[in-house]
């Protein structure tokens, strides 16, 4: 359920803002105690300009709170092998304690590999097999950033998904799949469909859903007659659009068409301004809880 007297729009730079502080205040803490800071190291293949832009917001935010990073560039040209030599080096420094490979890598990669490759210890992306695995049985080690920072926005939102009909769409490894799972547990205790490009007669699952959850990849793919009136619609989506208007010449939208859906929801969340800043927010948590993992040798 949903708290009537909240505003209808889910500030993400608010909250993210929260975590933000709330995650320095247990690093002052942490070096206080005589540990090093956090340490994070990200590895960006090739030129794609949206990867190298949310590359540097990490950084920004890492700095704000007391983490330490470097970010290795490598040429798209790259090969897999050479690749995986720094993902296996930088899994042997001790020094060391988050490791992310960001995603989407060049096409001659395989991905998967590159993912399998990472020591499920510094996986703060929460992406390798077993900590997926571990999220499923319900004792994660990393929640994957983007699910963890949706339920993270919930809850600070007073929103209620005990017994919600919830509807994601999406079935990524990234989003769908763990974000279905969070739902699912006994602390969420929602209803879930997970709908895809198979669905069949998708807006009938989407009009029946209290929560709707947008991770299709498609700009503005959901509109107005997709959901329900006082839905809690989250947009997952960032999409690059064409715009001549604009200085750039593109504008981001998500894949909910903003403006039509908004006057039928109850809660939603802007794009940009959303989940993407809370996704960064909770990265920041889990290389802070891989820190502390490492000093306690687990």
């Amino acid at each position: 359920m949903t708290d009537a007297t909240a505003p209808k729009l889910i500030d993400g730079r608010e909250l993210a803002q929260a975590v933000r502080d709330e995650v320095r205040a247990a690093i002052n803490d942490w070096t206080d105690e005589g540990h090093r800071p956090p340490f994070l190291s990200a590895v960006l293949v090739g030129d794609n300009a949206a990867s190298e832009a949310y590359v540097r917001g990490k950084e920004k935010d890492a700095a704000e709170v007391g983490i330490d990073t470097n970010t290795h560039h490598l040429d798209a040209d790259t090969s897999q092998s050479a690749l995986l030599d720094l993902v296996h080096n930088l899994n042997a420094d001790p020094s060391v304690d988050g490791l992310l490979v960001q995603l989407p890598l060049p096409d001659h990669i395989d991905e998967q590999t590159v993912i399998d490759a990472v020591d499920p210890s510094k996986d703060v992306d929460g992406f390798h097999p077993e900590n997926l695995g571990r999220l499923l049985r319900g004792t994660p080690r990393y929640i994957p950033a983007t699910p963890y920072g949706i339920m993270e926005m919930l809850s600070r939102s007073n929103v209620d998904t005990e017994g919600m009909d919830a509807v994601v769409v999406g079935r990524s490894n990234i989003v769908g799949k763990p974000l279905a799972n969070l739902l699912l547990r006994r602390t969420a205790n929602a209803t879930v469909t997970v709908c895809h490009s198979r669905t069949r007669d998708l807006a009938a699952h989407t009009r029946r859903a209290d929560l709707l959850v947008a991770a299709a990849g498609q700009a503005a793919f959901i509109d107005g007659d997709m959901v329900t009136e006082g839905a809690v619609v989250i947009d997952v989506g960032i999409n690059r659009v064409e715009d001549a208007s604009t200085e750039r010449g593109y504008r981001l939208v998500g894949d909910v068409d903003f403006d039509d859906v908004r006057p039928k929801a109850a809660r939603i969340t802007p794009v940009p301004g959303g989940v993407g800043l809370m996704t960064r927010a909770m990265l920041l948590k889990n290389t802070l809880q891989a820190a502390r993992l490492r000093a306690e040798g687990s």
